[in-house]
């Protein structure tokens, strides 16, 4: 992974009235990282990430996206990001690949809907409607749509939250494919094992501010320093690992 910034944020407030949702945060991220955003509800994770995608005005501050100056130019961010939409936001009459072939024109783009889904292994759904996905194939979906336009960047918050263990490690090597094949990754998330897993570094934010931001490593190895111990020792696996290696990993209908 290069060091070059590809993204960078720099004294971001966003008020609503009295109340500051995001404090003067500053924070910069690198080309084919995954970068996750953490903190509790409340903390501004969704309100950073809506800024960044063009969809929430700021109050004041600086944002740069791949060079492009988000006061100046949000119409080039547009063209290089790819955000996550919710599966509610899909025509329910439409089967996949239409779903894609309406999004690619939305982007002026000629996309391959089977190929599309080869990447996130819904081949076998093309002439499904979305309503008939599982829970996990939505989601797979859900992160096939931010690929349409070839994205230099994709937002995703909180792409897992729901899906049982199989479905959300599937997720997982997903998401990695996807910063394998060159595309920067900005998610948040309210699962510690899935950032300690998946991000190279994370911001950890709350009440509106960044308190640490390093990479889980790091993080884990100054809190162990302070002499920080669990209550029960750690073993090498975890009642996840049991429930995978007992039912399997591969995908499934629900």
């Amino acid at each position: 992974m290069t060091t070059k910034t590809i993204i960078s944020v720099q004294g971001l407030v966003k008020k609503y009235g009295d109340f500051t949702a995001v404090n003067n945060i500053s924070f910069e991220v690198y080309e084919g990282e995954i970068f996750g955003l953490l903190g509790p509800n409340g903390a501004g994770k969704s309100t950073t990430l809506e800024i960044m995608e063009t969809l929430r005005e700021k109050t004041s501050g600086q944002v740069i996206i791949d060079g492009f100056n988000l006061d100046e130019d949000p119409s080039s961010i547009k063209k290089i990001i790819g955000v996550q939409l919710q599966s509610s936001g899909f025509y329910p009459n439409l089967n996949l690949v239409e779903l894609i072939e309406l999004f690619s024109g939305l982007y002026n783009r000629k996309t391959d809907a089977i190929k599309l889904l080869e990447k996130v292994n819904l081949v076998d759904k093309a002439k499904n409607k979305s309503k008939e996905l599982s829970g996990g194939q939505k989601q797979r979906f859900s992160i096939a749509t931010t690929l349409i336009n070839t994205p230099r960047i994709i937002f995703l918050d909180e792409p897992t939250t729901g899906l049982d263990p199989q479905a959300r490690r599937n997720l997982w090597d997903l998401i990695k494919q996807i910063r394998e094949n060159g595309t920067t990754v900005i998610m948040t998330t309210h699962y510690m094992d899935e950032a300690e897993q998946l991000c190279d570094r994370i911001a950890i934010l709350d009440k509106g501010e960044i308190i640490k931001l390093a990479s889980p490593d790091k993080m884990i190895d100054e809190l162990l320093a302070t002499g920080f111990e669990r209550p029960k020792p750690a073993k090498a696996a975890n009642l996840e690992d049991v429930f995978i290696h007992l039912t399997g990993r591969e995908m499934r209908d629900e």
